[in-house]
């Protein structure tokens, strides 16, 4: 019998399983690999300015998220996982137009009041006129001005996902993959079945992204997620070492950034098509034409690979984070949208607490399950 089983192994329970673990608990962990799982296609920006379009109790917990990191990836060190893909580069904000320009200096103001205040994470901030800002990121357009962090961090979404799992086994946790229904006996989750094999647990965690939902609908609770598709084309530059190249955004929704060791990621769609796992003609020319108006100079990449990922999404764009009304012992962690690979690692970690019985040190009330979950 395990303490608790963790359901769905993108980092979020990845997370979880090695926290518990860690900390001494029983932890099987169970996941039948979907395809679209969103930690091994998202990005990997992490970086508090990111979520600055995102509601704002998002960012009380990006901040803690982004200072998560350093204590995650120093315990990992100490459990011999050195990979996880994890390296601050720096974030740049763009401007390519006098409008945007006009909009950086709040953007700067903003980014130093946060780091004041806390945020030490994002690291220096400064404003970069246009000759700067092409020492940085060649491939780019000439661009009117931009905000640098110096902070701002990238993540591999599969590297750091398997680092945790073999840490969490080197703790004695059980990987499994398969299919998982929830097993319910007199008014709690007694455990999961699996096929033939029925596992037994004193909690239960969901941590299987957009496909959470799918879990409880036989228990008559409606979580309120869905899939949210991301089309992300990861592009190759020969004999270009982009290793140490900044995160780029801007004032829209894309994104640039790279990779050891000549690999440039632009990203990303958003769209609502369910659970439709597919390249589309549009998704890859809406990135492309995005990523290529502003870094023109990636004209002569090589198209290596389209990841698409279903990101968990909720209503009111914040995750759910905590127990499951009217159940006594199930809890959730999921629905963090295009987040997941900048919070999960610390949402994984604040439900595990929760799970063995210690309150969190942030109001995790703003992201509390039953704000909509409702019988069906």
């Amino acid at each position: 019998m395990s303490d608790v089983i963790v359901i769905g192994g993108g980092v979020v329970g990845a997370s979880a399983a090695y926290h518990l673990a860690r900390e001494g608990a029983s932890v099987t962990l169970i996941d039948r690999a979907d395809q679209g799982q969103a930690t091994a296609a998202g990005a990997g920006i992490c970086s508090p300015s990111n979520v600055l379009a995102a509601p704002a109790a998002y960012y009380p917990l990006a901040v803690r998220s982004g200072h998560y990191y350093e204590e995650l990836l120093a315990h990992l060190a100490e459990d011999g996982e050195q990979t996880t893909g994890y390296d601050v580069t720096g974030i740049l904000r763009i401007a390519c137009d006098e409008e945007e320009a006009s909009r950086l200096p709040d953007f700067l103001r903003y980014q130093r009041e946060a780091h004041a205040q806390g945020a030490s994470h994002i690291g220096d901030t400064t404003m970069l006129e246009a000759g700067e800002v092409a020492s940085l990121f060649p491939p780019l357009a000439p661009v009117h001005s931009a905000v640098y962090s110096s902070g701002g961090a990238r993540v591999d979404g599969r590297l750091l996902r398997d680092a945790l799992c073999r840490a969490a086994e080197r703790h004695g946790a059980r990987i499994a993959r398969a299919s998982a229904t929830l097993d319910v006996q007199g008014g709690r989750v007694s455990g999961v079945l699996t096929g033939a094999e029925r596992v037994r647990a004193e909690a239960v965690l969901l941590a299987g992204g957009a496909w959470s939902a799918g879990l409880t609908d036989h228990l008559g609770i409606a979580l309120p997620l869905f899939a949210r598709r991301g089309q992300i084309a990861h592009l190759s530059l020969p004999d270009t070492d982009t290793s140490r190249w900044p995160v780029v955004t801007g004032f829209h929704s894309h994104y640039l950034l790279s990779f050891p060791q000549n690999r440039v990621v632009a990203g990303a769609t958003r769209e609502e098509v369910g659970f439709d796992y597919r390249t589309t003609a549009a998704g890859v020319h809406e990135v492309l034409s995005e990523a290529l108006r502003v870094a023109p100079g990636l004209a002569g990449a090589t198209l290596d690979d389209v990841r698409i990922g279903m990101r968990p999404a909720t209503p009111d764009n914040l995750p759910l984070l905590g127990a499951l009304p009217g159940l006594s012992n199930i809890f959730i962690a999921a629905g963090h949208g295009a987040y997941g690979l900048q919070l999960g690692p610390y949402s994984g970690a604040l439900v595990a607490d929760m799970i063995r019985g210690i309150t969190p040190p942030l109001d995790l009330s703003p992201y509390a399950p039953e704000r909509f979950v409702s019988s069906v």
